[in-house]
């Protein structure tokens, strides 16, 4: 009765709601990393400067700008601290695990992410996800808002990032040297061997009726109220700030740059470039490394 009473509330309030309007809400997105890189075993220091290093990949602010029916989710432009951009291979692969400026519209069930990937532009359109919420029945408070908790299994992507772990395998200290050889060669014909990644994850959401519309951070989405917290594996993103029918409003559209393709392929097309780059700059270090023949 009381999931009744709730539901009847929810539908006066959205055809209250669903005049034009347009609102503006700020995430905090924070990704703890595990430092247990295949059992080796490092020191505090060599821990703190890995952290110090990944802070700009693991701890980002995003900008989810919302009708009633559509949003784009982006992160928030910033200027980079001196010596905090670097080239190389890791620098130039990071772009294809950083999310790119997501657009969503939950009426045509589609989702669309802008990327740039070794200097192209690329637009990973798909169906939009569906995710099996259950309503868990508890509530807590965010900011001003009151906000009820709903969970779900969510699949996960293949190259999700925040959801990477290092592969458990035996301590560095009780493997031969050999071992430790055959693991780096392993390494590095192929970085993805070295990676686990679950199949899927739990998901909790935590979302407001006071701001009714199925939306939510990233791909997140199908609440009846907006999502101001979602907690995935290790990253959780967290509403800081609301701004309803801000002055200067974001145009609201779908993208339309960069070669179309679907998740599926953009993957095939990173995990190609990874082998590729990997072995010139494997090819680079054998000549150098071994000093002779290989």
């Amino acid at each position: 009765m009381k999931r009744i009473l709730l539901w009847s509330l929810l539908l006066c309030t959205t055809s209250i709601f669903a005049q034009k309007f347009q609102g503006k809400a700020y995430y905090q997105s924070k990704t703890t990393m595990d430092m247990d890189f295949g059992g080796r075993e490092m020191s505090e220091e060599q821990k703190k400067r890995i952290k110090e290093r990944m802070k700009g990949f693991l701890e980002k602010v995003y900008i989810l700008d919302f009708s009633q029916t559509a949003s784009v989710y982006k992160e928030e432009e910033k200027i980079a601290a001196p010596g905090q951009s670097r080239g190389g291979f890791g620098s130039m692969m990071a772009g294809s695990f950083s999310q790119g400026t997501q657009y969503k519209d939950v009426q045509k069930g589609v989702i669309m992410e802008s990327k740039e990937f070794f200097g192209k532009k690329f637009l990973i359109k798909d169906s939009l996800p569906k995710l099996e919420w259950k309503m868990e029945g508890e509530t807590k408070q965010i900011g001003k808002y009151l906000c009820f908790k709903a969970t779900a299994l969510k699949k996960v992507d293949e190259l999700d990032f925040s959801s990477m772990r290092p592969r458990r395998g035996r301590n560095d200290r009780d493997k031969t040297d050999e071992e430790k050889k055959q693991d780096s060669i392993k390494a590095a014909k192929d970085p993805l061997s070295q990676i686990d990644i679950p199949k899927e994850i739990l998901v909790t959401a935590w979302y407001t009726l006071d701001i009714p519309i199925n939306q939510g951070p990233g791909e997140y989405w199908g609440l009846p109220g907006l999502i101001l917290e979602i907690s995935a594996y290790k990253t959780t993103i967290l509403c800081s700030k609301i701004v309803m029918n801000p002055g200067e409003k974001e145009v609201i559209e779908e993208p339309t740059k960069g070669k179309e393709v679907s998740r599926k392929e953009y993957n095939e097309i990173v995990k190609d470039k990874m082998k590729e780059m990997q072995e010139m700059y494997r090819g680079r270090g054998g000549r150098g490394g071994r000093g002779g023949r290989g």
